[in-house]
């Protein structure tokens, strides 16, 4: 009777023991412990030709509808598809405080990702159909409109996640990308450019995210006929507001070595989960300097497969 009183009192201190392990750690959140979870099995093997098991595969992350891009790749041997379904903008002051309105508009630009291993994958950003609209006055006070639409440039870039993406609840990756001038009627400036974007993001008490990135350019300057650098700084804090419905709010700043005035926008957005893999994002950025946009809504769409 008392063996087995003796072997209740083991097996029972087994379960409690087993049972503490298995609990939440203080200050991490359920979305890190999950990453922690899925990390016990070895995701290195995967790659384009060895896909990731749907059981293991990562919660979508997008690099939209904000400008902070994420630091969590798309799984191994998966495809995403994210696209701006229309994006409109208007702007009717700059610095030069010149009487110039330019009204922009842009269907389906497409960022389609592929997943190489499990930290890398490939991006191929297309600037699908573009109309701008710009309306003014020339040196002798004339009215003039001018009206441009067609396919933009492509963007290459390679996104390589540095740690965080299975476990823990803090991530930071790598970007280098190239865009390639392949605009019609003069809607680029037909030169190659290119960059590296850094971003960070961490889990935070309450169930708030926050996101932040550092993005160095080396942009084409016409009218000094060379490059210089610009310099991309952005935050962004996003928390689940009710169901699959999310929201974030952000502040983005832009700086070049030109010395032109930099450029600061103030942004607000949503996102809904229909499923794991399908998302619909909406929202606004409002420029808060006389060198951004006035204001930029737009509606899109992120697809997992």
């Amino acid at each position: 009777m008392k063996l087995n009183l003796f072997c209740i009192c083991v097996l029972v201190s087994a379960c409690a023991i087993a049972g503490e392990s298995a609990a939440i750690k203080p200050g991490v959140s359920s979305s890190a412990f999950e990453k922690e979870e899925k990390k016990a099995a070895d995701k290195s093997r995967y790659n384009l030709f060895n896909p990731t098991p749907r059981e293991q595969m990562r919660e979508m992350s997008t690099d939209r509808p904000d400008k902070t891009e994420s630091p969590y790749t798309v799984d191994a041997g998966h495809f995403q598809f994210e696209t701006d379904l229309a994006s409109y903008s208007i702007d009717r002051e700059n610095p030069e405080r010149s009487d110039e309105r330019v009204k922009s508009l842009a269907i389906m630009p497409v960022n389609f990702k592929i997943g190489l291993t499990n930290r890398i994958d490939i991006q191929f950003v297309f600037e699908t159909y573009n109309i701008v609209h710009t309306r003014g006055r020339n040196e002798d006070g004339i009215r003039t409109s001018e009206y441009q639409d067609g396919f933009g440039d492509i963007t290459t870039r390679l996104k390589i996640n540095v740690f965080g993406n299975d476990e823990g609840s803090r991530a930071l990756a790598v970007m280098p990308y190239i865009k390639a001038p392949t605009n019609q009627d003069n809607l680029g400036n037909n030169k190659v450019e290119g960059g590296l974007i850094i971003p960070f993001g961490m889990d935070l008490p309450h169930g708030f995210s926050m996101g932040v990135m550092h993005q160095t350019d080396l942009l084409w300057d016409d009218d000094d006929n060379d490059y210089y650098a610009q310099f991309v700084h952005t935050i962004t804090f996003g928390h689940d507001i009710i169901g699959n419905l999310g929201g974030y709010v952000e502040f983005f700043s832009a700086f070049n070595t030109r010395g032109t005035p930099w450029e600061g926008t103030a942004d607000v957005g949503f996102t809904y989960g229909f499923t794991d893999d399908i998302q619909l994002d909406f929202g606004c950025n409002f420029g808060v300097t006389r060198s951004a946009e006035d204001f930029n809504p737009f509606v899109g769409l992120s697809i997992r497969f």
